[in-house]
């Protein structure tokens, strides 16, 4: 008798289940597609309607990014500066050469684009090294282009030899590598003496512009 009860009871259940599903069956809720579809048209008329205003208003020329073109480089003025490297170390000198010839001291500075100025180092052969570098800073460079064609030799002996090199050398490897390089090198006018040839230009002396250690500056 319970047995039989148990499953009345759960016919029941799943008649009033039945009932239920049907009753709810024609009151689904209708897609909301159409509704979609006019608010992408609005907004699309919208959108339209803007572009057509902004056309009309020309560009934003305050939030827009400025960014140099070829013609600006070309046109720009650029500024010549002048290094006496006679007692001034090595690095600190080509440091704030590289640091002009960048053009990092412009308030258009741009990576990419050649926009800084020339500069003219004089007394090249009279630049001073920390530590041993004198004798102990070695250069490489290859005369043919085969092996055994290699040539060493002292930061001493170039000096001897091309007092030069030794700037030329150290500015090079602080500037940028790639299609840039060759045109910000030509920058660089590095002389042996005190004379050079760019007086013409009116070069602005930048050499008290060179850093300093804290117990230099005392």
């Amino acid at each position: 008798m319970a047995a039989a009860a148990g499953t009345m009871q759960v016919a029941c259940l799943s008649q009033q289940r039945c009932s239920v599903a049907k009753s709810f069956a024609g009151s689904k809720v209708a897609p909301f597609r159409p509704q979609r579809a006019v608010a992408r048209q609005q907004s699309a008329i919208v959108c339209a309607a803007a572009t057509a205003e902004l056309k009309k208003m020309g560009p934003d020329l305050w939030n827009d990014t400025y960014y140099p073109t070829a013609s600006d480089a070309a046109n720009v003025f650029k500024q010549w500066y002048i290094i006496d490297a006679e007692g001034q170390t090595l690095g600190r000198v080509a440091s704030l050469a590289a640091f002009y010839i960048r053009g990092k001291n412009m308030s258009s500075y741009t990576p990419s684009v050649n926009m800084g100025g020339y500069v003219v180092i004089i007394n090249a052969d009279k630049v001073s090294v920390t530590g041993r570098k004198e004798t102990e800073k070695m250069y490489f460079r290859h005369t043919i282009g085969r092996p055994g064609g290699m040539r060493m030799e002292s930061l001493r002996d170039l000096r001897q030899r091309l007092p030069e090199r030794i700037l030329e050398k150290c500015v090079k490897g602080m500037l940028p590598k790639g299609r840039i390089a060759s045109p910000l090198f030509n920058h660089l006018k590095v002389y042996k003496g005190a004379a050079h040839p760019h007086e013409a230009q009116r070069p602005l002396d930048i050499t008290s512009r060179i850093s300093k250690k804290a117990s230099e500056s005392l």
